[in-house]
């Protein structure tokens, strides 16, 4: 299910709206810096999971030798 251009300037006109036009580079930003924590927060638990990985494979290869 996607919007078009009508809904898109729909929902950034309720948003001006909501939150006036001085602080939208404020929510822009915050946004901004959230996705990134998130992008990393995965990243980081990615190689997490790849440590424990390896660990388990070394750990299965000592035990069998």
């Amino acid at each position: 299910m996607s919007f078009g251009f009508g809904e898109g300037m729909v929902i950034l006109a309720v948003v001006v709206l909501l939150f006036g036009g001085k602080k939208l580079p404020q929510l822009g930003s915050a946004l901004g810096k959230a996705i990134q924590n998130f992008k990393k927060g995965l990243d980081d638990s990615d190689d997490k999971n790849d440590e424990i990985d390896n660990d388990k494979k070394s750990d299965k290869i000592d035990k069998d030798s």
